[in-house]
């Protein structure tokens, strides 16, 4: 698991001639630390990742807040047609993204959101899959707390954010995760709605370092490099409440 990263790592310290070396050094003899200005230099960046940490904060927030609210109307509430409406809402997991691109950019262009941070950031708060992994978790949690809170007389909103979400923390942080490198690593979608430079996030950038006849692997990584960071720094965050969402239901026993 390990090995791409070091690889990564190593090659953005490579010269360019060194990359292709045989066989494969692991720690350049040569280690070029200039590779990282020469990147900055060849693209705007800074202006690439904070579109990039926009859109994605943004749309993680979304969904989070989206998902949690749909879970607990599957998961708490009850209704006619509940459970027939959430097979519904899950098949669109069977749709491909490419599948309604189509209709997705249409609607963009109708609205006049084509190069825009709405354009970029909406179409991604909606998640199947979110909403499934928390209304999972949310069964999970007994209903003695909101029956008791509902005496107390609290409203359905009051016991969703008071009891609810604080004790669904390791399914959010869970989610958190799962929506920001979804996001973050979104290329297809940022291509087909943005044509201005200023537009651009992080991954679409990176490919104006491919070349049509060859291409600076070096910098290329480098420029990884620099990707990977902000996906790492939240995982780190996340890291404990993460890893209690894979493991453990809604309390400790």
């Amino acid at each position: 698991m390990i090995v791409p990263f070091v690889w990564m790592i190593s090659t953005s310290l490579k010269t360019q001639g060194a990359t292709m070396v045989l066989p494969p050094e692991i720690i350049p003899s040569d280690i070029n630390w200039g590779n990282y200005m020469k990147v900055t230099q060849a693209f705007p960046v800074l202006r690439f990742l904070g579109n990039s940490l926009l859109v994605a904060s943004v749309s993680t927030v979304g969904q989070l807040i989206l998902c949690s609210m749909a879970a607990y109307a599957f998961a708490r509430l009850k209704f006619r047609g509940r459970d027939f409406l959430f097979l519904l809402y899950l098949a669109t997991l069977m749709v491909p993204a490419q599948v309604t691109m189509t209709p997705q950019f249409i609607l963009m262009k109708y609205l006049g959101w084509i190069n825009t941070y709405e354009g970029l950031i909406l179409p991604g708060m909606f998640n199947a899959f979110g909403t499934f992994l928390l209304r999972q978790f949310f069964i999970s949690i007994p209903r003695e707390l909101e029956e008791a809170a509902f005496i107390d007389g609290a409203s359905h909103f009051r016991v969703y954010w008071q009891i609810i979400l604080p004790l669904a923390k390791p399914a959010l942080a869970t989610l958190t995760v799962f929506a920001f490198m979804q996001s973050w690593n979104n290329f297809l979608w940022p291509l087909i709605i943005v044509s201005d430079s200023d537009m651009m996030t992080l991954p679409l950038g990176l490919s104006m370092l491919q070349g049509r006849w060859e291409t600076d692997w070096n910098l290329m990584m480098a420029g990884v490099v620099i990707s990977v960071l902000p996906v790492l720094a939240v995982y780190l965050f996340a890291q404990k409440y993460f890893i209690q969402g894979l493991t453990m239901g809604g309390l400790k026993e």
